[in-house]
């Protein structure tokens, strides 16, 4: 079985708040990469996925924007790493509504408020 960093274990009330996956190979085949490619992401903590109960490696569909990987979710990962997040911590977060963004970090990066994200993100770390 494959093991990588950007792979965390999942649990109900993580899974519940990120609604819907995708399998790595079916990332691979929306960024139009090989299936390396996408675990190279992952190990490089560019991208996140986590282990479903069923063993399989799941990324959350929210991660991928048409053909690519969100704009921005790289730089955020690092950034909540960096403040010492695991992985799950970071899926949490990215994923709870925030009042003063507002909406989600993960819809602001879709919306492309990159850098109101990273500014919360940052502000963690003090």
């Amino acid at each position: 079985m494959w093991e990588a960093a950007g792979v965390a274990q999942i649990d109900p009330p993580t899974d519940s708040i990120v609604g819907d996956w995708l399998s790595v190979p079916d990332v691979a085949g929306r960024l139009g990469m090989p299936v390396s490619r996408v675990k190279q992401l992952l190990r490089d903590r560019k991208l996140l996925a986590v282990q479903r109960p069923s063993g399989e490696f799941a990324v959350p569909a929210a991660f991928v924007d048409g053909d690519q990987v969100l704009h921005g979710l790289g730089g955020t990962l690092t950034l909540l790493f960096d403040c010492g997040f695991t992985e799950r911590d970071a899926l949490n977060w990215l994923f709870t509504a925030d009042d003063s963004l507002p909406g989600t970090p993960v819809q602001a990066l879709a919306e492309h408020r990159r850098t109101e994200v990273n500014r919360r993100a940052q502000a963690l770390a003090l």
